[in-house]
């Protein structure tokens, strides 16, 4: 028979017709070669004839063959993923976070699974749990704050561990972000200098969201060192969206009259603001000014440009991916590294 004809024998039909997926087995007998050199065929490894290998790739379409590289990790311990937990993906932060990391570890033959915890310690115990079983090549958590529990869960995995988007002086393993208190405080003090006096805040649940938590306090105290305070604040206890920063912004300017300047925890409540400034007839900054954080592409597209902190998410995102490649091969990582942030002096305040 013709080599063609080869890849339509009885053996394809009767492995389908047992209802089990094709194996790694029936891919060797279909293209007439040991299991080993499929095997190292299908992974591009070690030496071998091009035809050999184009001959194990056609029997792998004929039969529908679907590597697993969950289980060829965990048979070598040598695991080709990394695992990725965030709070949300409500909005483009943890989205570019998750991109950065992309760019950096698929070229190298890894990749990524991810879970997100709905600013949920408890839930990310059980998540880094659930990832740990699979032996990541590294695991990747966003923040600083977790539950005693999951740092101990870590440490006695042997499992590298970075922390993204924050700072501490004693994080898991490594750490990659910049400090939330100081762009708070810079925003306070920012403020200050435009002459804006009578200053209210608007932002979403402090005790889940800890870093916008720390915004806050560097806020406030970015304003008490400028001789002044809050006149008045919007703390709800829902999500951040643009809908609960229409409606706080609502409440805000009926609550508290008067407020020149209104920051808010983040870039989608601060466009939520905005647009309840709009049909209120409010004008935005000559009657009250704006300013968000995170720098996010609606914001620059409004009307009039936010005002707002740029974080440098998606290079976070990738130079933890990086470390995560470090971490894995054995070299080493700094251990604190801090990114910064810009102020972006937009038209909204």
């Amino acid at each position: 028979k013709s080599s063609g004809a080869k890849f339509r024998d009885a053996s394809v039909t009767q492995k389908k017709g047992t209802g089990g997926a094709p194996t790694l087995i029936d891919v060797a007998r279909l293209a007439g070669v040991s299991v080993i050199t499929a095997s190292r065929a299908i992974r591009n490894k070690g030496p071998m004839s091009v035809a050999t290998r184009a001959r194990v790739m056609r029997a792998v379409a004929e039969t529908g063959y679907t590597p697993n590289p969950i289980a060829a990790s965990l048979v070598s311990s040598a695991s080709k993923l990394i695992g990725v937990i965030v709070p949300s993906l409500a909005n483009m932060v943890f989205v570019n976070v998750l991109s950065g990391i992309n760019s950096a570890v698929l070229p190298e033959g890894y990749a990524t699974i991810f879970a997100v915890t709905e600013y949920d310690p408890h839930e990310e115990l059980r998540l880094v749990e659930s990832m740990l079983a699979w032996r990541p090549a590294a695991l990747v958590l966003t923040g600083v704050e977790h539950v005693p529990e999951t740092v101990s869960r870590i440490r006695s995995s042997g499992v590298r561990c970075i922390e993204l988007m924050d700072l501490t002086d004693d994080p898991i393993d490594i750490v990659i972000g910049f400090s939330h208190w100081k762009a708070g405080y810079q925003s306070a003090q920012f403020l200050l200098q435009k002459v804006y006096r009578r200053l209210g805040y608007v932002g979403h649940d402090l005790q889940r969201d800890r870093r916008s938590a720390k915004r806050y306090e560097g806020f406030v105290q970015g304003l008490r060192d400028g001789g002044t305070g809050l006149a008045a604040q919007e703390i709800g206890s829902e999500p951040s969206s643009v809908r609960s920063g229409r409606l706080s912004m609502m409440r805000l300017v009926v609550d508290a009259p008067g407020l020149d300047a209104v920051y808010f925890s983040n870039d989608d409540m601060a466009i939520g603001g905005i647009f309840h400034a709009y049909g209120a007839g409010i004008s935005i900054p000559q009657d009250i000014a704006v300013m968000g954080f995170n720098d996010l592409d609606i914001g620059q597209e409004l009307p009039r440009r936010l005002t707002t902190i740029r974080t440098h998410r998606t290079r976070i995102g990738y130079e933890a991916g990086i470390a995560a490649l470090a971490l894995a091969s054995g070299s080493t990582v700094e251990k604190v590294h801090d990114v910064g942030f810009d102020l972006v002096e937009g038209e909204t305040a």
